[in-house]
């Protein structure tokens, strides 16, 4: 009688799609926070960050440039922990070219918005507001799939923006981060990101698998 032979399929079947589909999720955060890290250790702050003056004369990409750059290490080291955060909670809702143009847009409106509403401001930088923009939108499709969960954090988010639009910074976070927060830029990210948030909710045809790969 001869004796059958071990599985082995789940050894010899894995494929190495399946072993990089980590860094497949996470590649663009990862590059983001590399971004965001070598502008500040290469000393490109003061070159990249959102200047009205130069503005003024023409330099419009500072809009978007401002958003990558940081005051110091510790406001850099604050914000790269929101990208994980974000990535962590709802980063598989939406595939890597809507979080992309989601991050544009967000970023876009945080310099816009600096620019033409708060007209004393002469000087921006952070991811703080473009942070708040990625994470509405993912709370939007949350919300979508998950009501409950969702909803609790959208209105924890959006109890924290009212907060600062009436007492101003969370106490701790200007302490912490060694200078001004600018709380505007939060709100005009989050209201970029629930805008496109909402047309991809709107535009979509079914609700992604939370773990499928994006």
């Amino acid at each position: 009688m001869t004796r059958a032979l071990p599985h082995r399929a789940s050894i010899i079947t894995v494929s190495p799609y399946h072993l990089l589909s980590p860094f497949r999720r996470w590649w663009l955060p990862l590059c983001l926070c590399a971004l965001c890290a070598a502008l500040q250790f290469t000393g490109l702050r003061d070159t990249w960050r959102f200047d009205r003056d130069l503005i003024d004369t023409g330099h419009w990409w500072l809009l978007l440039s401002g958003n990558f750059v940081h005051l110091n290490t510790n406001h850099l080291l604050m914000n790269l922990l929101g990208v994980g955060v974000i990535a962590m909670l709802v980063w598989h809702y939406l595939n890597a070219v809507q979080w992309m143009l989601c991050l544009v847009v967000s970023a876009l409106a945080v310099g816009a918005g600096l620019y033409f509403r708060d007209p004393d401001l002469n000087y921006y930088v952070g991811l703080s507001g473009a942070l708040h923009g990625l994470l509405l939108a993912g709370l939007v499709m949350e919300v979508v799939r998950y009501p409950k969960s969702g909803w609790i954090l959208m209105i924890a988010v959006i109890g924290k923006l009212g907060f600062e639009q009436w007492q101003g910074a969370v106490p701790g976070s200007e302490w912490a981060v060694g200078g001004k927060v600018v709380v505007n830029s939060h709100l005009y990210g989050a209201i970029a990101g629930l805008a496109v948030g909402a047309v991809f909710a709107t535009t979509r045809k079914r609700t992604p698998d939370p773990s499928s790969e994006t």
